[in-house]
């Protein structure tokens, strides 16, 4: 049992780049529909607030959860989970402008779809790096253990199928 634990373990890195991966896909898809979609379709709203609400829900999973346990195991990484965290309250506030954005696009349209695509572009980059520099920072450390305490639903999962 004790090996079966520790495979799960050594799956943590792969299961975050993973989860990554499917929320660079989230976006991805949302920003190229966005020229596609008309703009009384109420799908744009629908995808803009679930991608935040999965991308918010990994990154309260990482919060609330994931970088406690982590600092038990390795309180050395106390500056990199700092760093982390101060992107996930920098990349909450885009998220918060996409979704008024995108509330104010399925209402009227217009400017709003352009405005929602340059949030969406500059939240892809932020994205990118944040998840790049979390995987190569952490990473090791989750593959050498830290107990889950409930947080790899949302980490990992996040409502995906």
């Amino acid at each position: 049992m004790a090996s079966q634990d520790r495979d799960r373990m050594a799956a943590w890195s792969l299961q975050l780049a993973e989860a990554h991966q499917e929320l660079r896909h989230r976006i991805n898809e949302i920003r190229t529909g966005l020229g596609q979609r008309r703009l009384s379709d109420d799908a744009l709203l629908t995808h803009c607030l679930a991608f935040c609400a999965a991308l918010t829900t990994h990154h309260h999973g990482e919060d609330d959860g994931m970088f406690s346990q982590l600092l038990l195991a390795r309180p050395d990484l106390a500056a990199t989970v700092a760093n982390l965290t101060e992107d996930h309250g920098m990349i909450a506030a885009i998220l918060a402008q996409v979704s008024e954005l995108a509330d104010r696009a399925a209402g009227s349209g217009g400017d709003a779809l352009e405005a929602i695509g340059g949030e969406l572009d500059g939240l892809a980059a932020i994205m990118e790096s944040h998840f790049g520099y979390e995987e190569r920072t952490i990473s090791e450390a989750l593959d050498e253990g830290v107990a889950d305490t409930g947080w790899s639903a949302d980490v990992f999962r996040f409502g995906m199928p």
